[in-house]
């Protein structure tokens, strides 16, 4: 399950996904919304970050090289940057499962939020058992992930507070 989460390719993608619809989500009121609403911004929050983020490195790209665009050069960096929509998957289906099994949809959305920042945390590790780490080693690797997972909760707190 984690190997779809984090593509071979382009695992960036999917720590970014992870964590912006973290934010997304962390930023959350719930309180005239519906469950249809929530997902249909979460998708559009995340559709034009994946655009805006395959647009950029395509302008960069050819602000370097002094290209022009290409309708072909655009899709292939969606394509190349899909791992961010995958990323998103995670917290996107906590909160569906959350919302199914009568959650409201304030405790989907808080589900969503801390299922983004413990999946960081599992990257994190996944990413040290890769580099062989064991030990204290692998413990400060997952500590890295779970401050950045923190920040996400401490954003939900600072919006809700």
């Amino acid at each position: 399950m984690i190997d779809w989460v984090l593509p071979e390719h382009n695992p960036t993608g999917a720590v970014y996904g992870t964590l912006i619809i973290g934010a997304v989500l962390a930023t959350e009121s719930a309180g005239r919304e519906t469950l249809l609403e929530t997902v249909g911004a979460l998708a559009l929050a995340l559709a034009l970050y994946w655009l805006a983020h395959a647009y950029a490195d395509t302008l960069g790209q050819r602000l370097d090289r002094q290209t022009p665009l290409s309708a072909a050069g655009l899709l292939r960096a969606l394509v190349r940057d899909w791992a961010i929509v995958r990323g998103a998957g995670m917290p996107i289906l906590a909160l569906l499962v959350a919302s199914a099994a009568g959650a409201s949809l304030a405790t989907a959305v808080l589900a969503a939020v801390w299922a983004s920042a413990a999946l960081i945390v599992a990257f994190e590790l996944l990413a040290g058992v890769r580099a062989g780490l064991r030990g204290t080693e692998l413990m400060l690797q997952a500590c890295a992930g779970a401050a950045m997972g923190l920040v996400i909760i401490a954003l939900r707190v600072v919006m809700h507070s």
